[in-house]
């Protein structure tokens, strides 16, 4: 695939997988993506997976036949992405290595060496001319590890942007950008937000043509629009009006409360509703709606003096990823001594911008008519 007519994509499409790092179901399975930039010295970008290696390798004989590669770019030590350097490296002996000192220390983790007879040390702001073209360097440290750089082609004003702008799914899946790509930011970059506002705004001076992510499609239209998706995710604000209800029930009572809300939600005019049952929903697609959406609700049991696990796992999902600039309304349930709106609330007391509503409904075993009236009043709470 020609990005360019000197930028070529040499990746590979993983249809084997069925959990991506595992725990995230993919069932339009994952790209490891890499390319190629071709001058008078020819660059490889970024490895793949380990169980593609030959394929890859396949694909830059493909690209460049006889020619050998100059050097191998590595942003991201990750091994979906880093897994066959020493297969490269076997491959090509003249090759140079290029990636951060941070980069190097963990190729010597994984690899039993540094390279150190064939590395490029490259720092933030630091270049590498191919010949008509030069490569700048940006490091992105904790988007999403420590050694992570993104390289910057300024003849083809092409962006190489590491796993920032990725997304689930294979090159040759139908799907939509934004919805796989949200649960991939908040399910792995998410919690670094504040790493991902520093490079944005490193990055604001470019004049950039085109994205190319690790993981996904490669970016060329309408750039505006992914940038500032990663502008609102990353800043923690918020991409959609709407509110978002997750939930637990063990005997259906809880259930009922949550869809009578969400009844008086729609009925109220509430532009978008969407319910999660926490037990049997993808617990990442519920994260990705709670920091999609402005406004939450949480509705459990009280359990083991607790709140039901799949809430602790899910509220756990939510701050330790720093969420933040909310309105979360609750509805408990507990037969003989209700907690779940007391230990929700300790919960996100270390969370910044979180405020609860005043109306909670709290359902002692079932729905009654005075719960009813409390449903109505957060409804409307929600909806002014």
């Amino acid at each position: 695939m020609y990005i360019t007519d000197t930028v070529k994509y040499a990746g590979v499409n993983d249809r084997e997988i069925d959990l991506f790092e595992g725990q995230y179901t993919v069932p339009n399975g994952m790209a490891y993506n890499s390319y190629i930039v071709t001058d008078d010295k020819t660059a490889v970008i970024d490895s793949v997976g380990y169980s593609f290696g030959n394929e890859w390798l396949e694909n830059i004989k493909n690209i460049l036949g006889d020619k050998s590669p100059d050097y191998l770019i590595i942003q991201h030590m990750e091994p979906d992405h880093s897994s066959n350097i020493a297969l490269f490296t076997d491959a090509y002996p003249t090759a140079t290595v290029v990636a951060t000192d941070k980069a190097f220390a963990i190729m010597k983790k994984f690899f039993g060496t540094d390279f150190t007879d064939r590395r490029m040390i490259v720092k933030d702001g630091d270049s590498l001319s191919l010949g008509g073209r030069t490569l700048s360097f940006y490091t992105a440290p904790m988007v999403h590890w420590p050694e992570v750089m993104m390289t910057y082609d300024s003849l083809d004003k092409t962006l190489f942007s590491a796993d920032a702008f990725g997304k689930f799914g294979a090159l040759d899946s139908d799907e939509n950008w934004a919805c796989e790509a949200r649960r991939y930011y908040f399910g792995i970059v998410g919690k670094y937000g504040q790493q991902v506002q520093a490079i944005l705004k490193k990055l604001g001076g470019l004049d950039i043509s085109a994205i190319c992510p690790l993981h996904g499609p490669v970016l060329k239209e309408e750039l505006e629009y992914y940038l500032d998706l990663y502008n609102t995710w990353s800043s923690y604000g918020v991409e959609s009006e709407g509110v978002v209800i997750c939930y637990t029930s063990v005997y259906g009572n809880t259930k009922k409360a949550v869809e009578l809300l969400r009844d008086e939600l729609v009925s109220l005019g509430c532009p978008k509703v969407a319910v999660n049952d926490l037990a049997r929903c993808d617990m990442a697609e519920a994260v990705e709606d709670a920091f999609r959406y402005g406004k939450l609700v949480l509705a459990t049991t009280t359990y083991n003096g607790g709140i039901f696990p799949f809430m602790r796992e899910f509220i756990e999902e939510l701050t330790e990823r720093g969420y933040k600039n909310r309105k979360i309304g609750i509805i408990e349930n507990g037969s003989w001594a209700p907690m779940a709106a007391k230990i929700i609330k300790k919960a996100f007391e270390n969370s910044k911008d979180i405020f609860f509503t005043e109306a909670t409904v709290t359902v002692n075993s079932a729905v009654n008519d005075n719960n009813k009236a409390e449903i109505s009043l957060l409804a409307k709470e929600l909806c002014d």
